[in-house]
This record gives C-alpha cells, sequence and structure tokens, in this order.
C-alpha cells in the first residue's frame, strides 16, 4: 500500500494522468456520499436546512434539504489530493491548510445555525478566521524560501532550456497589459531602502481577496446550482492559468511568470473541480442538498488562493465579478437604508432584495432562468480574462 502511495505521488508519473484520474475519483467520491446523505436524511431528518421566510417562491419546498454538503466537497477534494499529488510541495500544503481552515469555520457556523440559533457564527467571528486565514497565507507567499519565480523576461529565450535564475520575492501579474508588478516597486517609488516592507502592502491585499471571495460565496449561495455553477467555470480558468505558469515552454511563449514546482497544485485544482460537480448534480434545481456555509466560505477561499498561488490575484475582480457584485450589491443595500432613514426617517432600499439575485427573483424570474445566465456572464468573464493575459 505504502509503495502504491509513493509511486502515485511521484512527481515523474504524469501530471495530467494524476489530475484526470483525481478528477474522476472525486466526482465518483461525491456521487457516492452525497446520494447517502440524501437517502439517510429522507428517513431520519436530522440535518435538514431551515429556511428564511424571505417571501420568495418555492421558498418553502426547500424546507428539510440536507445541507452541510460542503463536508463532501472537502473530504472529495482532499482524498484525491493526498493520493496522487505531492504533500511536500509548499503550495499542495497553503491549499490543504485554506481548504482545512475555512472548511472548519463553516462547519462551525452551519453547526451553530442547526443546533442553536438561524443566524450562526457572528459577522465578526467569520471575518477574524478570515483575517487570520489571510495573514497565513500571505506570510508564507512572501517569506517562505522555496515560493519563487522566473520572469518571463528571463525566461522568453531563443531556446527555451535556457537557465533563468529563480528570484524570492513576490511578483505578481498586472491585468490588461500583461507587465509583471513587484509589490516592493510601491514602496521604492517614495524610498529605495523601503522594498523590504513590501510585506506591509502585500498581506493586506492578500487578507482583503480572502474575506471578500470567501464572504461573496457565502452570499452567492442563494438559490440552486449558483455558487457551484459559477465556481465550477472559475476554478476551470485558474486551473488553464496555473497549467500555462508550470510549464517552462508555455511561460515563455504566452509572457507568463513562470512558477517552479507550482504544478502540483493542478491535481488540487482538479480534484475540487470534480468535487464541485459531484455537487452541481445534486444541487441543480430542484436542489436535494445544499452545501452550506461549511462549503461555500471554502469555495471562496481556495478561489482566492488559488489566485495568489499563480500570481493572477488582480484579475480576480474581473474573473470573480459576479461574487464581487453580489458583494457590493448587499454593502450598497445596507448603506443607503441606514442612509435614508437617517436623512429621511424611513429606510428605502434600491434593490428589491439584496444579494442580486434574489433581486430578479422578486422581479418574477425562476431560479433556473437567473442560474443560467448568471454562469453564461461568468463564461464571459472568464472569456475576458484569458483574452487580457493570453492574447
Amino acid at each position: 500500500m505504502y509503495d502504491n502511495m509513493v509511486f502515485l505521488n511521484n512527481t515523474n508519473f504524469p501530471l495530467f494522468f494524476r489530475a484526470g484520474v483525481s478528477f474522476i475519483l472525486s466526482i465518483c467520491i461525491a456521487l457516492f456520499f452525497y446520494k447517502v446523505i440524501i437517502l439517510w436524511n429522507k428517513k431520519k431528518n436530522r440535518i435538514g436546512e431551515h429556511v428564511r421566510d424571505l417571501g420568495l417562491t418555492g421558498q418553502k419546498e426547500k424546507e428539510g434539504t440536507p445541507t452541510m454538503g460542503g463536508i463532501i466537497i472537502i473530504a472529495s477534494t482532499l482524498i484525491p489530493t493526498i493520493f496522487f499529488s505531492t504533500l511536500s510541495n509548499i503550495y499542495v500544503i497553503i491549499l490543504i491548510i485554506t481548504t482545512l481552515w475555512m472548511g472548519g469555520l463553516g462547519f462551525i457556523d452551519d453547526y451553530i445555525k442547526i443546533k442553536y440559533n438561524k443566524h450562526g457564527l457572528s459577522a465578526i467571528g467569520k471575518i477574524l478566521g478570515q483575517i487570520i486565514l489571510g495573514i497565513f497565507i500571505g506570510s508564507t507567499m512572501y517569506f517562505h524560501k522555496n515560493i519563487t519565480t522566473i520572469s518571463c523576461k528571463n525566461l522568453y529565450v531563443k531556446t527555451p532550456h535556457s537557465i533563468a535564475v529563480e528570484k524570492h520575492g513576490f511578483k505578481t501579474t498586472f491585468p490588461i497589459i500583461r507587465n509583471e508588478f513587484d509589490y516592493a516597486n510601491i514602496l521604492s517609488w517614495h524610498n529605495e531602502k523601503w522594498k523590504k516592507y513590501a510585506w506591509i502592502i502585500f498581506i493586506p491585499i492578500v487578507i482583503l481577496f480572502i474575506t471578500s471571495l470567501s464572504n461573496g460565496a457565502n452570499l452567492t449561495d442563494g438559490i440552486d446550482g449558483l455558487t457551484a455553477g459559477v465556481s465550477s467555470i472559475i476554478l476551470g480558468t485558474l486551473s488553464l492559468l496555473s497549467l500555462i505558469s508550470s510549464n517552462k515552454i508555455y511561460s515563455s511563449s504566452l509572457h507568463f511568470i513562470y512558477i517552479p514546482n507550482i504544478g502540483e497544485i493542478v491535481i488540487f485544482s482538479f480534484s475540487f473541480l470534480g468535487s464541485l460537480i459531484g455537487f452541481l448534480w445534486f444541487n441543480s434545481y430542484p436542489a436535494q442538498i445544499f452545501m452550506g456555509d461549511t462549503g461555500s466560505l471554502t469555495i471562496g477561499g481556495i478561489i482566492a488562493t488559488l489566485a495568489i498561488i499563480t500570481r493572477k490575484e488582480l484579475i480576480l475582480p474581473i474573473l470573480c465579478g459576479i461574487f464581487f457584485i453580489e458583494n457590493i450589491s448587499v454593502m450598497v443595500q445596507v448603506f443607503y437604508f441606514r442612509f435614508s432613514k437617517k436623512k429621511y426617517g424611513i429606510g428605502k432600499r434600491i434593490f428589491l432584495m439584496a444579494p442580486l439575485h434574489h433581486h430578479f427573483q422578486k422581479l418574477g424570474y425562476h431560479e433556473s432562468k437567473i442560474v443560467n445566465r448568471f454562469v453564461i456572464i461568468q463564461m464571459m468573464l472568464s472569456m475576458v480574462v484569458l483574452i487580457l493575459l493570453i492574447l
């Protein structure tokens, strides 16, 4: 058994084969256990969702649907990753810790909702947990000695096999103009000696993306199949970008930053994609299971972490535009309600209901139509990102 695991984890074993097997295995694990949970819950009815009365069409039918399906998303992602990836790889370690941390945070929130009160973990508790993870990821990415890059300018030479020097530090990809951007340059404009303190800028940026995306995915998880459908397309895009960044020839040809040893995260990405597809099989309308905060917080955290690892975090406002818009719609709604109440004595709303997908429900659109159109928009956003980065 041990010898087989060593063989499968061997980095000399074809990456695409390991990724493909991980993808299929994660789907099979997810489909099997979701079916088991659904059948078990029909008999016992112990983990059913308590749906708040928002006055939405079809809302009552969702009452009692099993929740916390995010646990299976996590399990069906980590099992293939453990068997088929190199666990000593720093990037794989970061992704596993992100999955367990955000999954644990979401699990606590779901458990409190089911057992004690419908509000779950406090907003401060969630944000604090996300900030801690952001500090860990930002510090590791910036200071760990094994995290290096090779500039596309140094890599882009006549012979792809030429030797280029690996550099420690954190350069990232600037979208639209496809130039490399070093966070240290922000401080060096004022004083060249301040370059070594670039982590003061970088770590808060990481925290911002972790918190905004995990909360955005959580807010988007309001109708059947929406978060899983949108996230699958985002993840597919990030998986393609990580494949390019892991290959010297592809990186050189497309002017990407080459990131040594990053290829192993493809195993994780494919496993995660397979788990989302397995979940979507039962979560598409009418949903037979919900992911809960265990799944939605984990999805947002993983997407943000993958983008940071692949040096593509600055494209997240475009790539994850739906998550950001859902976030913004809630903030605008709350702000305008409080502002109008203070000024006019009566709270007014911009949207019929926030987050944004509920606004369209109030307008009379069916869940399936909203999900399909959001997925189409996400496809367009992913294509825009690929055009900005590749063409």
